[in-house]
């Protein structure tokens, strides 16, 4: 059968407390109505872009990036008063690379320079980033609709005779909507004059928010959470019909009988969209190689000089397990593979930025996660840690037969975290560095709070039903079993409503933020490779971190610890009394602290703090620095279920058994 339709305006769970389209069922519903592509065009930013294109792929369906920008009435710059505040909607479409890169500087630069209440670009902007773009007029919050509504049809007229000259004759189109509204009924057929009159073509879209037409409610109450309205409220501002869902071509054919032609331009539109998202490269940034030296001869004479340095100053110690040659094999063995899989100033860079930390005072941790096991690393004192000493696997960390990125968890002191990032964005650029998005979700309990507040339900009442919910990571369908939650849903018709409204919208996206650690430092631009977006006063990658990875971009962990801090401040109580104290000297095998650890009295000491594994130290009675490593690695899901057998094993009350005699030496 013969496509005769695409939807090309449609806004996700990432138009943020607006949409309510959740991608994967968006996409499987296009697939459902026998559709072949589909267009994703939020509002303002391109957050969903990479997830939506993954998620159509799967089902089959040909994705098409988009976004639904606002326009600034004057310039971006402007913001002055209501009149300056968000801006006329328009509708762009990425045709090829070029409008996908286009739009990620519009996205970008209408973010970190046009934001007033809204992301604005402006008609500069779209002069100079609208190759490869496709436009469409958009809703009755266009600028041409909005005229025609105000009875300005020449300026209407104008205007789009402006955006077709901008675009190309093939590339801007007048946008038909009918939501069974007056209003579109008198902006349809001003724009069918309009393309009488200047042979701009025409395009039917349906301004889609929500999947199923029973789906309204939902998109409803979303907009009242982001309005702080009610449900019941005459003037909320919601969409004032149930028409903006998922229309099946033949709904859209009954709707508009008379313009087949602006149908059919849908499906040719989506023939002309050939823009596919590229994976598996990755754009490393490139550290200022020093005089007279390649990058690869700086990180062996950096490796060397800290390798000697720990010698002298004891921190690397020779003996029959662990000589002079077995290091230097090891570190040479490092630096090859280091070398081989292209990751030299990747090292370079972490050990520039953590040795600016530790020459300007700002405490720095040991090592967390694999990076430890890097003899390289801790030369270069970007760790502490000597992996020789606790026979660490440098495979763990890099392994020529896995090609993976390389992470350095590197934890700072929480009060000047930010005087890292801003030294990183002095040295390669501000365009060039960018903390990363993270997406705060409706929550079970939140969920349930924000649905009763704009259903009008008393706090009190709310606030019962949410604190039937035991704990963080708990679904509100997971509370279902739990026989008093589901007595509260069975005692009133309108906590039912609540609770099943809540549970629909539990695990939506409600707002941006950023990653508590993840910095990305490119080569070119950031805007070059994602789009950008603001979190406050932050500058962020607009993909969340596993997005950011699989486009090839570097993170770098910058993670600020108030345990780093608060020992900070505690060492220099200390040295008031005696200023020869120093941290790094407190023997590993203080038998004080460790009665201390038997005890189970870890409050406020990272990682032993939670009840759960403090029960655990009091079973397990460490007495030795490897006891404690053991802890944390067991106090996780899997291992979690040999503790019990550890600690019996440990105390000698079960004896040790191993499949083979060679597995003695390894476990």
């Amino acid at each position: 059968m013969k496509q005769e339709f695409v939807h090309l305006h449609v806004h996700s769970e990432y138009s943020l407390l607006d949409g309510a389209c959740r991608l994967n069922e968006l996409t499987a519903a296009v697939a459902a109505q026998g559709q072949s592509a589909v267009a994703l065009t939020d509002h303002g930013n391109l957050y969903g872009a990479v997830a939506f294109w993954r998620s159509a792929k799967a089902n089959g369906i040909k994705p098409i990036i988009g976004c639904e920008v606002y326009v600034a009435q004057r310039s971006r710059h402007s913001k002055q008063g209501k009149n300056d505040m968000g801006g006329h909607h328009l509708v762009l479409l990425v045709e090829n690379e070029v409008g996908y890169y286009n739009l990620m500087q519009l996205v970008s630069l209408g973010n970190t320079e046009g934001f007033y209440s809204k992301p604005r670009v402006d008609m500069e902007l779209l002069g100079r980033y609208h190759e490869g773009l496709i436009a469409l007029s958009a809703c009755l919050s266009g600028y041409i609709p909005s005229m025609i509504l105000e009875g300005q049809y020449e300026k209407a007229k104008t205007y789009a005779l402006q955006m077709q000259d901008l675009f190309g004759k093939q590339s801007f189109y007048l946008e038909l909507q009918d939501h069974g509204l007056a209003d579109d009924k008198r902006v349809c057929a001003a724009l069918r004059r309009i393309s009488a009159e200047t042979s701009i073509p025409m395009v039917v879209t349906n301004d889609v928010h929500y999947i199923n037409k029973k789906d309204a409610h939902l998109q409803k109450m979303l907009m009242c959470i982001q309005t702080n309205s009610t449900y019941t409220d005459p003037d909320a501002p919601v969409l004032p019909t149930n028409e903006f869902y998922l229309k099946t071509p033949e709904d859209m054919s009954a709707l508009f009988p008379g313009d087949k032609e602006a149908l059919l331009e849908t499906v040719r539109i989506a023939e002309r969209c050939q823009f596919d998202f590229t994976f598996g490269k990755v754009y490393l940034p490139t550290f200022p190689p020093h005089a007279g030296e390649t990058h690869e001869q700086t990180l062996k004479r950096e490796t060397e000089t800290g390798f000697v340095s720990k010698v002298r100053a004891g921190k690397i110690t020779f003996s029959s397990a662990h000589s002079e040659e077995q290091y230097r094999t090891r570190m040479n063995y490092e630096l090859s593979v280091i070398s081989k899989m292209g990751y030299t100033e990747y090292f370079l860079i972490v050990q520039d930025f953590v040795r600016y930390a530790k020459t300007h005072g700002i405490p720095v941790g040991p090592g967390r996660g694999s990076g430890a096991s890097s003899l390289v690393a801790y030369c270069l004192s970007i760790t502490d840690v000597d992996p020789l000493q606790y026979d660490l696997l440098f495979e763990r960390f890099l392994n020529p037969e896995r090609i993976t990125l390389p992470d350095f968890d590197i934890d700072l002191c929480y009060e000047r975290r930010d005087q890292i990032i801003d030294y990183v964005k002095r040295k390669y650029g501000e365009d060039h560095v960018a903390q990363i998005i993270t997406f705060g979700t409706l929550q079970a309990k939140a969920a349930i709070r924000d649905v009763g507040r704009a259903m009008g339900v008393s706090y009190a009442e709310t606030d019962r039903v949410a604190n039937l919910i035991p704990a963080l990571g708990v679904s509100i369908r997971e509370a279902m079993a739990i026989p008093a939650f589901k007595a509260m849903h069975e005692s009133a018709d309108y906590i039912a409503d609540m609770i099943d409204t809540a549970m629909a919208l539990e695990g939506m996206p409600r707002h941006i933020s950023v990653h508590a650690a993840g910095v990305v430092i490119t080569e070119k631009p950031v805007s070059d490779y994602v789009p950008k977006a603001m979190s406050g006063d932050a500058v962020v990658a607009a993909y969340d971190m596993n997005t950011v990875a699989d486009l090839g971009l570097v993170k770098f962990d910058f993670l600020g610890l108030r345990y780093l801090t608060v020992l900070d401040h505690a060492e220099k109580f200390v040295q008031e009394e005696d200023p020869m104290f120093q941290l790094e000297r407190v023997p590993f095998d203080d038998p004080d602290t460790y009665a201390l650890l038997k005890r189970g009295d870890t409050d406020g000491v990272f990682q032993l703090e939670s009840a759960g594994i403090r029960n655990v130290l009091r079973h397990l009675k460490p007495d030795r620095l490897g006891d404690i490593i053991a802890c944390i690695a067991l106090y996780r899901p899997g291992p979690m279920d040999s503790i019990d057998t550890f600690i019996a094993r440990k105390s000698g009350a079960e004896k040790t058994e191993y499949l083979a005699h060679q597995l003695k030496p390894i476990l």
